[in-house]
C-alpha cells in the first residue's frame, strides 16, 4: 500500500460482523484510522441501501468488503458493481473483497468488482471455525442436536482471526494487488468430526445429524427464516460441502509467513473466551 494510504482510512464494511470486528480491530492495533461501516455506525453503511454507499467510501483510501447475505447471492454482482463504481468516484484506490472458496457465482461477482479498475484483492475463505461458536450453529451445539447438510464430507475450517491476519496484511503491505488468495485449515476434518472435538472440550452432549438440503430449507423455514433465503441458504451449504472443497492450500502461510492456526486450537480458545459453556 502506498504511503499516503497507510496513513489514510480504511472502510471496514459490515464492521459488527464475525471478520468485520477483527479487521477493525486489528487495523486500529496498527495506528490505522479505521470508519467502521455499520447500520448504526457514525457514517451508516447498510448493504440492502445503496443510499448509504458513497457517503461510506468518501474520504477512504482503502475498503474492506464484506457482502451480506453472501457473494453468492443473486444480488451481489450488481451491487458489487455498483459499490466498485462509487469506490472510484469517491477517490478509494485498494478494495480487499471477501469471497466464498468454489463458488462460480461469487467469482462472477468479484468480476464484478473488476469492473471498476479499482485495485483489487480477494481472499476466498473455507467455512469458518467460528460458525460453530458465534454463528448459526452454535444454539445447536448447545441445544444437543446439530442438523446440517454436510454428510460425511470434510472441510477444513479456517480460523476467524487467521483471515482477519490475512486481510489486514493484504491492505497495508504492497505486492498484493489482482492476487486472489485462498485460505484454509491446516486439515480437513467432517462436521461429525468437529462437533465431537467441541464436545470433548466442553462436556458438551451434542449430536450431529446430517440432513437432505431440502430438510434443512424445511428447518430454517421452521425457525421463521424467509422461504426465498432458506432456499438459498440450503442449497449453497449442500453446493459448497460436496467434497470439492475439501483440499487444503497454503493460502495463509504465503501471506503471513507461518501456519494457520488448527481447529483445535480455534475450540481451545473459544473455551477460554466461554463459548458454549456461558450458554448454558
Amino acid at each position: 500500500m502506498t504511503e499516503n494510504v497507510k496513513q489514510g482510512t480504511v472502510l471496514v464494511t459490515a464492521a459488527t460482523g464475525k471478520t468485520g470486528r477483527r479487521v477493525a480491530e486489528r487495523l486500529a492495533q496498527r495506528g490505522v484510522r479505521v470508519r467502521a461501516g455499520s447500520r448504526t455506525g457514525e457514517v451508516p453503511f447498510d448493504w440492502e441501501d445503496d443510499t448509504t454507499w458513497a457517503p461510506a467510501l468518501r474520504g477512504a483510501d482503502a475498503a474492506y468488503v464484506a457482502y451480506y447475505p453472501d457473494l453468492a447471492a443473486p444480488t451481489a454482482a450488481d451491487a458489487l458493481r455498483t459499490f466498485g463504481r462509487l469506490s472510484v468516484e469517491n477517490g478509494v484506490r485498494r478494495l480487499v473483497l471477501l469471497s466464498g472458496r468454489g463458488e462460480p457465482q461469487a467469482v462472477t461477482a468479484e468480476e464484478a468488482v473488476r469492473e471498476s479498475g479499482v485495485e483489487l484483492t480477494v481472499v476466498r475463505a473455507s467455512f469458518f471455525a467460528q460458525n460453530f461458536s458465534e454463528g448459526f450453529l452454535a444454539d445447536g451445539l448447545v441445544g444437543g442436536e446439530l442438523p446440517f447438510p454436510a454428510g460425511e464430507v470434510a472441510e477444513p475450517f479456517i480460523d476467524a482471526d487467521d483471515l482477519a491476519d490475512v486481510v489486514v496484511a493484504v491492505l497495508t503491505e504492497d505486492g498484493h494487488a489482482g492476487a486472489v488468495h485462498e485460505v484454509t485449515g491446516p486439515r480437513a476434518l467432517a462436521f461429525r468430526e468437529a462437533v465431537a472435538e467441541i464436545a470433548s472440550a466442553t462436556g458438551l452432549t451434542t449430536t450431529y445429524v446430517p440432513v437432505s438440503g431440502p430438510e434443512y430449507r424445511d428447518l430454517l423455514e421452521q425457525f421463521g427464516l424467509p422461504a426465498d433465503f432458506a432456499a438459498f441458504a440450503s442449497e449453497l451449504f449442500t453446493f459448497l460441502l460436496d467434497g470439492h472443497n475439501t483440499p487444503t492450500t497454503d493460502g495463509v502461510k504465503r501471506v503471513l509467513g507461518r501456519e494457520p492456526r488448527d481447529f483445535a486450537d480455534y475450540v481451545r480458545t473459544a473455551v477460554a473466551a466461554g463459548a458454549w459453556g456461558s450458554r448454558e
